[in-house]
């Protein structure tokens, strides 16, 4: 895919039939249009800049059930049905026993849009209560454990990627977190390889706002699940740092965004690293005395 503009604008599509079933009854409104429109172009600028696309793989879709895997899904389906992202998609939720989790919604929805898909259940909540303090976040170890079997899950599928919903502010907040507690600069990148090498994971979302994806996903009217497990604990450093660049976004908007160019405009010679910048073969360029001809 090159380019941002070669399809159709949205405001042309067909309507009922034509369209994925998981598109009809999106709003006629134009502010919608346009949302949906900057939504699926981030999402096609993203795909481009970090090389994502192996044309004939088998992407797995990671399903939460929350608003951006929701408009992850959709702007995937979208891209392929426009013809620009020649993947197979295979959506999958991994239902991890949470109290309380619908364990019906996310089938349901799925096979009512006739979506590939795959549902697994893996107590995980039972081993993250056990082991980590109530005092203490969940993410670190529910992240570990969930990624381990979508792993598992991709190689059963014959998939080369997991691909998952996380959008820029996402990645500004995990850089901030890494900056005021890790003592590194680092971020989630939008494509890396895992650890054993055999699979991408992929963030196309990368370049689009927290802010449109909960937008787009309420007008769509989508079954919105909440991440209970997290979300029950108060003063994470995850919500201390949204509620910082709230405020900073509040007092000078578009704020997130220039932060976000930053991380794609990375200068090591302006930083301190040694080991990506030569510093101690840093030197002035100056004539050498042995030169004959220097004066």
């Amino acid at each position: 895919m090159t380019g941002t503009d070669a399809f159709e604008p949205i405001g042309n599509d067909p309507a009922g039939d034509d369209l994925p079933s998981i598109l009809r009854g999106a709003p006629d409104g134009l502010e919608f249009r346009k949302l949906r429109k900057r939504i699926i172009r981030q999402t096609r600028e993203a795909i481009d800049a970090y090389g994502m696309v192996t044309p004939g793989a088998r992407w797995l879709v990671c399903l939460s059930g929350g608003k951006d895997s929701y408009t992850l899904l959709a702007a995937l389906i979208e891209l392929q049905w426009r013809g620009l992202l020649p993947v197979e998609l295979l959506a999958c939720n991994l239902d991890q026993g949470q109290p309380g989790f619908p364990a019906t919604v996310l089938p349901e929805f799925l096979a009512s849009h006739a979506i590939p898909h795959r549902i697994e259940y893996r107590d995980t909540y039972s081993i993250i209560t056990e082991k980590v303090p109530s005092t203490k976040t969940y993410c670190a170890l529910c992240s570990r454990l969930r990624r381990g079997h979508l792993y598992r899950i991709a190689r059963e599928e014959g998939c080369e990627a997991i691909v998952l919903g996380h959008h820029r502010d996402d990645i500004l907040e995990t850089f901030m977190l890494n900056l005021f507690h890790g003592g590194r600069l680092a971020a989630m990148p939008p494509k890396l390889v895992n650890e054993d090498g055999d699979l991408m994971v992929l963030r196309p979302l990368a370049h689009v706002a927290e802010a449109d994806c909960d937008r787009f996903a309420r007008a769509m009217s989508f079954p919105i699940i909440p991440c209970d497990l997290c979300g029950s604990q108060e003063g994470l450093q995850r919500a201390q740092v949204k509620a910082l660049l709230d405020q900073w976004e509040a007092r000078t908007p578009g704020r997130r965004q220039v932060m976000f160019k930053a991380l794609t405009n990375v200068r090591p010679s302006h930083l301190a690293d040694p080991t990506l910048f030569d510093f101690a073969g840093l030197a002035p360029a100056s004539a050498d005395p042995r030169d004959p001809e220097t004066p």
